[in-house]
């Protein structure tokens, strides 16, 4: 029945009582809701009430019915029946009703209706919902700045939704609604950026800037729809057009929008620090349209390279970036995370691909031919190499690489507090993965990048620094000075570029005249020196040859005994490159191994951030997988170890991921002494593979392997391990994701726990085999049909009877018809034949009585496959059939199966001699051109001789 407007209230108390503490209020309200889902009429009214028409309605109540809202979309809105989910005439009324409802006040929800809309245009537009954009488009004609800020917010959401199609005829759609709204969006933008510092400059002037902002709030709107039109902006650049690095043609709006963007920035960019105390919302506008201005300027460069090529673009761009980066107090105000935007831009201009000049040059166009895609782009490329020679000669490069290390790898009293009051946090945030987010890893990315295009330059820049740095700040200093700062940045310029230093620096000496004695420095004030070497250290392993890498095997095990934790981390990532790298000693390995586990273990234990104990769990599998046997006397101090840790990461499922891969390498270290461990991984694999536990989403497929691991290092099936299989079969029913590690942990079962494990699990190991059968494809089929001829090897008694409805299966497989443009179907044919002759072979009286089964007979007959009334007839056509799609194991069973039916006594058998006679002799001879002889009368006597030889086999 559907529900209508008199509902609502109804429907507003049910939403408020499932948000209810009272658990007997909440789950009836839940239930109610989960039926009225699928009820016509359900979102017309969440939508009354999102609205809130008539009714004082809570903040949370409209965010739930939202959220109802949404996955109504998501679960209801492709269904074209009346009577289930949401009916064509309700559909219209709901397109038509949220349209009128996006002048909403309140921004939080106005968004929320943006968001909806955008849902269902990405599902309906254009073809249901074709004057989506003309009605927003004649909404905008409206003066009323917040009607025109909600539309844009529409627009915005809608825009980034239709965009994530990509189906060639959804990209046309876009290129002509880029076509409709980018002329109207980028001269309003153009408009208000003039409205915006035209009253940036008034409100300057004035002391009472508060209670005008306070009159009206439309300047705040004005900014608002200005930012929200240049995310519209660079959405219609960035998908309106495939990009010019595939096409080389150029994108027009590019050269049309980036220059006028970079005069905004210039504009606005001294209101950062004008408004900086004077006014909180006018400051926070300045810093966040600077911010967003450039990345708009990274995103277009990023998707059109070739549009920026242009004398307006990218020389004025990457000037104003390399200004800002080297001479900020002269380009004007700045700060760091527009720094950061400006580092970023001009690491993707250097490394950018397309920008690589050709080695032959540009191309001269001296005819009327048009010129070719690889002649266009070997142009652009020459074009803006010459451009970027003339922006960046060698003696501004050299200062950027100055500028980097000496400016900006160098540590303030700011970071040296956030050291000392957070050093895990501290270590991890000056990560080059967080390069984009934080000044100094991005300064250093973008350091690595000019010395990799311009190396031969700034290689002897580099060495100069570090060597000053050294001079001015001597090993056995103790003072945070200036010098022991710039030596820490030298330091961090040498780690990246160490594969060009080798050739200027011999890393013996330097190690033996000054890294060995800093590290030997353990003022507390050293740190900062400990934890750059020990970094370092890691970063020149290739060039650390002889001795030396024995002193620096000690050297980085002294670290993780330091007294500082983000020292002890830097030492323990360095350690993971270096008993990694391909010419490591495992005797020094052998001789640092106590060590590593006493100060792993300590580590683990006063490291609180997720980052770091990941860090310290990778050490600790790097040195299981390298110390292999060499555990088996710290086996039980690593077993409680791993329980501890079990123990104290409840509920992150994250971190027990990365434990589960530990404990599979400990498990492959301990080899047959696993058992060692048992007491701490039985409980552990109970807990990880019952799909019924909280954490079975996150843990399963880690917990699988951890199992399968444990069994192949087994020397025996305990009884605690034996315990184990019934929780396969769950596993299986729940999904076939794991499949080729299921046969696998079946048949470590099946070998090593013999009849035992057939008499203790033989129904669920059928249930596992009749459901993985009966349902996967021919892949999982090759995958999982080696473990049923396995266990008619191993059982051939017992087996059969338990498999017969798999087996059924694979008769029905057997016998019906290739596709002979499917080689999968084929081979899973030849398999399943490959099993049936195995099983006639080793429990001929198990498959006589499978095959005279009526039922089974009837069932293939009806599915219109073509069989004789003796199916074992059927199979004998196919063995013969099929043998030369055999592999050269399925071609012995196949014979072995034909002369075992010589015997049986089987009347029509005798029409077939001839050719069973053929296919077990080709076996035993190993070629199919045996019939050489012109006798027409078959020696009889050598095919029986040869059977008789099968048949010994």
């Amino acid at each position: 029945m559907a529900l209508s407007a008199g509902d609502v209230p109804t429907m507003y108390a049910v939403l408020v009582n499932s948000l209810s503490a009272d658990e007997a209020a909440r789950r009836p309200a839940e239930a109610a809701l989960a039926q009225c889902e699928t009820r016509p009429g359900f979102c017309s009214c969440l939508l009354e009430i999102i609205s809130a028409r008539g009714l004082a309605c809570r903040e949370d109540v409209r965010l739930l019915a939202t959220v109802y809202f949404k996955n109504s979309i998501n679960r209801y809105w492709r269904h074209r029946r009346d009577s289930y989910g949401i009916s064509n005439e309700e559909k219209d009324h709901l397109r038509k009703n949220l349209l009128l409802n996006i002048r909403e006040e309140n921004s939080q929800i106005a968004l929320q209706l943006a968001v909806l809309i955008s849902k269902i245009a990405r599902l309906d537009y254009p073809k249901e919902w074709s004057d989506l954009l003309s009605v927003l488009a004649q909404q905008l004609q409206s003066a009323d700045v917040l009607a025109s800020h909600r539309v844009f917010m529409v627009l915005f959401r809608t825009l980034k939704e239709l965009s994530t199609k990509r189906l060639a005829v959804d990209q046309k759609n876009y290129a002509e609604i880029t076509g409709h709204l980018f002329e109207y969006t980028w001269n309003l933008w153009k408009s208000d950026v003039q409205t915006i510092l035209q009253n940036l400059s008034m409100l300057l002037q004035r002391n009472d800037m508060d209670s005008i902002l306070e009159q009206s709030n439309d300047l705040i709107l004005i900014c608002d729809r200005w930012l929200l039109c240049l995310k519209i902006i660079r959405q219609l650049i960035f998908s309106g057009y495939a990009s010019d690095s595939r096409t080389a043609l150029e994108v027009w709006q590019v050269r049309e929008v980036c220059p006028t963007v970079l005069t905004a920035i210039k504009s606005l960019l001294p209101y950062y620090d004008s408004f900086k105390d004077k006014q909180a919302k006018l400051w926070d506008f300045a810093k966040r349209a600077c911010i967003k201005l450039m990345k708009v300027l990274v995103t277009l460069h990023g998707r059109h390279p070739y549009s920026f090529v242009h004398q307006t673009v990218l020389p004025a761009i990457v000037d104003f970036c390399l200004n800002m980066i080297t001479s900020p107090e002269q380009a004007g105000t700045s700060f760091e995370e527009f720094l950061i935007q400006s580092m970023v831009l001009v690491k993707s201009v250097l490394e950018c691909k397309e920008y690589r000049p050709s080695p032959t040059g540009r191309v001269i166009h001296e005819n009327a031919q048009p010129l070719s895609l690889e002649q266009r782009k070997k142009n652009f490329a020459a074009v803006a190499s010459d451009m970027l020679k003339v922006v960046l000669p060698g003696d501004r490069v050299m200062l950027l690489c100055n500028i980097l290390v000496r400016r900006y790898f160098i540590y303030t009293a700011k970071d040296l507090e956030e050291w000392s009051e957070n050093p895990e946090s501290f270590h991890h945030e000056q990560n080059l993965v967080q390069w984009t987010e934080i000044k100094r890893p991005c300064a250093e990315a973008l350091f690595i990048v000019i010395f990799e295009k311009y190396r031969e330059l700034l290689a002897p820049v580099v060495v100069s620094v570090l060597r000053e740095a050294m001079a001015v700040s001597p090993p056995q200093e103790t003072d945070v000075t200036a010098g022991m700062l710039l030596k820490d940045a030298a330091y961090t310029a040498a780690g990246h570029v160490y594969y060009e230093l080798s050739n200027y620096l011999n890393f013996n000496e330097w190690f033996h005249g000054s890294l060995s004695i800093e590290v030997s420095n353990h003022h507390p004030n050293m740190r900062i020196i400990r934890r750059k070497i020990a970094l370092l250290l890691g970063q020149w392993i290739s060039e650390i040859k002889g001795d030396t890498r024995k002193l620096v095997y000690h050297a980085l095990v002294g670290l993780l005994q330091d007294n500082d934790i983000a020292v002890r981390l830097a030492a323990c990532s360095s350690l993971c490159y270096l008993f990694q790298e391909s010419s490591f000693s495992e005797l020094d390995l052998f001789e640092c191994l106590p060590t590593c586990w006493t100060m792993s273990f300590k580590l683990i234990e006063d490291v609180q951030e997720f980052d770091s104990k990941v860090q310290v769990l990778n050490f600790i599998s790097v040195l299981l997988e390298h110390a292999g046997d060499k555990i088996i006397p710290f086996a039980s101090q690593l077993s409680q170890f791993f329980q501890m840790i079990w123990d104290e990461s409840a509920g992150e499922s994250l971190l027990q991921i990365q434990l589960l891969t530990a404990l599979k390498t400990f498990v492959s270290s301990l080899g047959f002494q696993s058992p060692l461990s048992y007491h701490v991984l039985i409980p552990i694999l109970q807990n990880g593979v019952n799909i019924d536990s909280p954490d079975a989403l996150n843990l399963l497929e880690d917990s699988v392997l951890l199992w399968e691991a444990t069994l192949s290092n087994a020397p025996s099936i305990v009884p605690q391990l034996l315990d184990l299989f019934p929780y396969l079969v769950g596993i299986v029913n729940r999904s076939f994701d794991h499949l080729e590690v299921t046969i696998k942990i079946i048949e470590d079962y099946a070998i090593f726990g013999g009849s035992e494990f057939l008499k203790s699990h033989g129904a669920s190991l059928a249930n596992i085999i009749d459901t993985i059968i009966g349902n996967v494809n021919d892949k999982g089929l090759l995958t999982s049909l080696p473990i049923v001829d396995l266990l008619i090897q191993i059982f051939p008694l017992e087996a059969p009877p338990l498999m017969s409805s798999a087996l059924q299966k694979l008769i029905f497989i057997s016998l019906s018809q290739d596709d002979g443009q499917n080689p999968s179907r084929t081979a899973v044919r030849a398999s399943s034949g490959a099993i049936l002759a195995r099983l006639l072979v080793m429990n001929t009286n198990f498959s006589a009585q499978l095959l005279s089964e009526p039922p089974l007979l009837a069932s293939i007959q009806q599915a219109g496959i073509a069989v004789s009334n003796n199916m074992l007839i059927s199979l004998i056509d196919m063995w013969i059939d099929k043998v030369d799609d055999a592999n050269a194991t399925q071609q012995k069973e196949y014979a072995m199966a034909l002369s075992v039916v010589l015997t049986l006594q089987v009347p029509q058998v005798i029409d077939k001699l001839d050719d069973i006679l053929s296919v077990c002799t080709t076996v035993i001879i190993g070629s199919r051109e045996v019939k050489t002889i012109d006798d027409t009368r078959y020696p009889f006597v050598l095919h029986f001789n040869m059977i008789l030889a099968l048949l010994n086999l």
